[in-house]
């Protein structure tokens, strides 16, 4: 029964398919840059188009500036099933650096262009329409989908989707499914953690010409610690043996789209991002002031506490005075098992579209996913991506990536709530 339920909702999807590339393209022509955060329009859109599907839903404001909407379909008899995607994109930056018109939303025969396409207006858009289709086909649900649409992912969720699991909106929900990017060939079930810190360094000023005797270079200082900052680099990740597997797979996975010597290390050791640093007033005077900030990714099984314990160890190890140093704790690492229900199914369905092998992975980057992780609710990140787009310039989104990724929503909804 599922089956010939999936098959009549896919080729619905395929009558259908040209309203979700128009949905795709109207999403990336409303600006929704973050920072600014402005995503009122947007937010009036996605609400617009859910009520002409008659689904019901709320916009509930963390803050004012803060629109998050929660819609709902289905009823109490069975799973809750929580759909997140996100509204905000990055900024587009330099827009001689662009092909195209980054908010156009031009449709060309294979693609859809502008930022936001891949991350992650696409996956956005194949959520609402999933929803909206089971709705128009009065699909008889044994549980409920919840859509998570947020505000502020690209800065962090706080006011978004954080919020939204802090104050009460989780539902005790049964699983989740993030539509960020992937790729077709992989559903993320795993994630590295992050820790900033912030290092200021204070020295003693002094003319430059003597400054090889006189005064306190802080610049020096702080350089002596950025080098030994650089072999938390070696601290390797720690996996259960049920997990080894899907390392292998993700490590793999990481060199072939990365393309770097050594690359697949990023999987399952720290990685260290001297992000910024900044001193000194002339370049003749000793410099009694640096200050620099660095990003650390902690991979599956350590800790941000082992990165702060392991970095005050450094400090004093090196016999430095005048340092001081913040913590800016940001996430822990956090994973689904891959014999949940919805990986299983997300791994099926996918490989069911594509005719082809797609593999449970973990991420070198972090996502709202964590959130949920963090409720112990099963979650998975699926979704269409062009990889060389995000975060950068000429951002594209692949049509067919677009069709096949809202297939393999529906798929994971029909296993998993029973729907007839």
């Amino acid at each position: 029964m599922k089956e010939n339920t999936k098959q009549f909702l896919w080729s619905q999807l395929e009558e259908k398919k040209e309203e979700l590339i128009k949905l795709v393209s109207d999403l990336i022509k409303i600006p929704s840059e973050n920072p600014t955060g402005n995503v009122e329009e947007i937010t009036k859109f996605i609400s617009e188009y859910l009520n002409e599907g008659n689904i019901s839903h709320d916009i509930i404001r963390s803050k004012e500036e803060y629109p998050n909407i929660v819609a709902q379909l289905g009823n109490d008899e069975g799973k809750t099933i929580i759909l997140n995607g996100h509204a905000d994109v990055v900024p587009v930056g330099d827009l001689n650096k662009w092909d195209f018109d980054p908010f156009s939303g031009e449709i060309t025969d294979t693609r859809i262009l502008g930022r936001g396409t891949s991350d992650m207006k696409a996956g956005l858009a194949g959520i609402m329409f999933a929803t909206r289709l089971l709705k128009e086909n009065n699909a008889k649900l044994k549980g409920k989908i919840v859509l998570h649409i947020v505000p502020d992912e690209e800065t962090g969720g706080s006011m978004g989707t954080k919020w939204l699991m802090e104050n009460g909106y989780d539902f005790d929900a049964d699983a989740c499914l993030v539509a960020e990017p992937t790729s077709y060939s992989n559903v993320e079930v795993g994630q590295k953690g992050s820790l900033w810190i912030k290092i200021k360094s204070y020295g003693i000023s002094a003319h430059g010409s003597i400054g090889n005797y006189v005064g306190e270079n802080a610049i020096t200082k702080l350089m002596k610690i950025l080098a030994e900052v650089e072999k938390l680099t070696e601290i390797k990740g720690v996996y259960s043996d049920k997990q080894l597997k899907v390392l292998k797979d993700s490590k793999t996975i990481a060199k072939g789209a990365l393309k770097a010597e050594g690359v697949e290390n990023v999987i399952d050791h720290v990685a260290v991002n001297i992000g910024t640093i900044s001193g000194g007033i002339k370049t003749n005077m000793v410099p009694d002031y640096c200050e620099s900030a660095i990003d650390v990714r902690m991979p599956i099984g350590v800790k941000a506490s082992d990165i702060e314990e392991k970095f005050k160890n450094i400090v004093k190890g090196l016999g430095l005075d005048n340092i001081e140093y913040e913590f800016n704790w940001n996430s822990e690492a956090n994973y689904t098992d891959v014999d949940k229900d919805i990986v299983v199914s997300a791994v099926e369905n996918a490989e069911k579209i594509w005719d082809k092998e797609v593999l449970p992975a973990y991420q070198w980057a972090s996502s709202d996913a964590r959130y949920y992780r963090y409720k112990n609710i099963p979650t998975i990140q699926y979704g269409p991506a062009n990889t060389e787009g995000i975060h950068s310039y000429n951002e594209t989104v692949d049509i067919e990536d677009v069709v096949n990724s809202t297939k393999v929503y529906l798929g994971i909804l029909t296993d998993l709530l029973e729907i007839e």
